[in-house]
């Protein structure tokens, strides 16, 4: 029996569902390499690494994990640890190079034979369509403050579903399109790296335009029991103060940060604060007849990444900024408590609160942890040994908020823990480790962490442990 074949004991007391999804997930770009293999074209996040000054040491994605080369080792790797789903995502340059017309066989067979390999392993594949690498010639087109991206992405998701619909069972459309359209497009530390707040409002738009019509195409060309869905990185928003001017501030970061996408989605709406809060950038006139109808196609879950809460209080933000419409009004402040690698403030009960929020505001939309997980500066000892026990009571304390917001009444039927691999972490680069199985990248040597030991006891026991 190996280290990672932990068997249930009696010590559970956190139980999970039954049918609790445990998976773990990852990001083209972060982990395939080749970059420039079998018709792969550049993506934006190519051509920003790339970039003097943008990614730390001047690192890039063209090797990262080499997971193109190593899929059927990471496959076996998450097959000791037991994960029911393994979620990645498709790299859109590597299926359809421009973003237009036909596919790249040897791309498509690529994702054929990751998802084979999954479901003769036992682990069922969840793909994410789009994480963050748009194809260059579709930015050099104007990328997603345009309207046609959205449709490009459409016909994009149509390739996807009749290449792997008969053996993918979930899809999701967009994974945090508030990173990429803020982030990207508004105070440019992500790729492309424009900085205006115009073009990231526009963005924002035309990635809930881009969901809608990725979503009715899937159901078009899927099974009735595929499921579709949508992963936000939502923000658990506290005012520093019970202040009128700090209250205001978290709500004016509640609708850039997260209305922004929940109500076109759900409500098939634009919140009215927002538009007041956006004037001086726009009239919002961008947005057509018929698009909000669009955006609010129904879906089956909602997916959450969540890894820290977010303090404001009154005040103005440095620029450039993401926060459209609110940099004049909001400062943010850091939250006590122990922090990341990544200077994130470690804090659990933001995960409980923020899907309670949900319970209360989506009723009847089951909810599913897309990513969650921490950075923290581990590394392989004189034995080969990487304890990282930081890691694991974070991925403890947020799984017990998980468990507990179960228990008040949330829907929330998975958990993926991010990540599977130590990889590219964007604009960080090799400089942050997230995964539970540490990466040599000179070697490309895996290396299972605590973590991941830790983690595999958790799915063999269906929940956490007393102590």
């Amino acid at each position: 029996m190996t280290a990672l074949d932990a068997r249930p004991d009696t010590t559970t007391t956190h139980r999970f569902p039954e049918h609790f999804r445990w998976g773990t997930a990852t990001a083209a770009y972060q982990i395939e390499g080749a970059a420039a293999e079998d018709g792969r074209t550049p993506s934006i996040w190519d051509t920003f690494s790339r970039t003097p000054g943008k990614v730390r040491n001047g690192d890039t994605g063209d090797i990262a994990a080499d997971h193109y080369h190593r899929v059927t080792e990471d496959i076996a790797l998450m097959r000791r640890l037991g994960v029911t789903d393994y979620r990645f995502s498709v790299s859109w340059p590597r299926v359809q190079p421009t973003g237009r017309g036909p596919a790249v066989r040897k791309g498509l067979d690529f994702y054929r034979r990751l998802a084979d390999e999954l479901l003769e392993a036992g682990i069922r594949p969840v793909a994410t369509l789009y994480h963050w690498d748009l194809p260059q010639e579709l930015e050099d087109a104007g990328g997603w403050p345009q309207r046609e991206t959205a449709f490009r992405f459409a016909e994009y998701a149509g390739i996807m579903a009749e290449a792997l619909g008969d053996r993918v069972a979930t899809w999701t459309t967009l994974n945090e399109p508030w990173c990429a359209a803020f982030l990207g497009y508004g105070n440019g530390v992500h790729a492309p790296g424009r900085t205006s707040a115009l073009a990231s409002l526009r963005a924002a738009h035309h990635f809930n335009l881009a969901h809608g019509l990725a979503a009715r195409v899937l159901r078009g060309a899927l099974a009735p029991s595929a499921e579709v869905s949508l992963t936000l990185n939502l923000h658990a928003v506290r005012a520093h103060t019970d202040a009128p001017e700090d209250l205001d501030a978290a709500r004016r970061i509640d609708a850039v940060g997260n209305r922004i996408f929940l109500d076109p989605v759900f409500r098939g709406r634009l919140p009215e604060d927002l538009i007041r809060d956006t004037a001086p950038v726009t009239d919002w006139s961008f947005v057509a007849d018929g698009d909000l109808e669009a955006a609010s196609a129904p879906i089956d879950s909602l997916g959450i990444n969540y890894y820290s809460p977010t303090v404001v209080a009154a005040g103005s933000s440095e620029s450039p900024s993401p926060w459209a419409g609110a940099e004049q009004h909001v400062r943010f402040l850091p939250a006590p408590g122990p922090r990341t690698a990544m200077d994130w403030p470690v804090d659990a009960d933001g995960l409980h609160e923020l899907l309670i929020r949900l319970r209360d505001d989506l009723p009847g939309v089951p909810l599913v942890i897309t990513e969650n997980g921490a950075a923290y500066e581990d590394y392989a000892d004189p034995s080969g040994e990487v304890k990282d026990p930081e890691r694991v009571e974070y991925l403890h304390a947020h799984l017990a908020a998980v468990h507990r917001a179960i228990e008040d009444g949330a829907d929330v039927r998975g958990y993926f823990l991010w990540s599977l691999l130590d990889n590219f972490e964007w604009a960080y680069g090799y400089s942050k480790r997230f995964g539970i199985v540490h990466v040599d990248f000179a070697s490309q040597r895996r290396t299972f962490k605590d973590s991941a030991r830790w983690y595999a006891s958790v799915i063999a026991r269906g929940g956490l442990a007393s102590g």
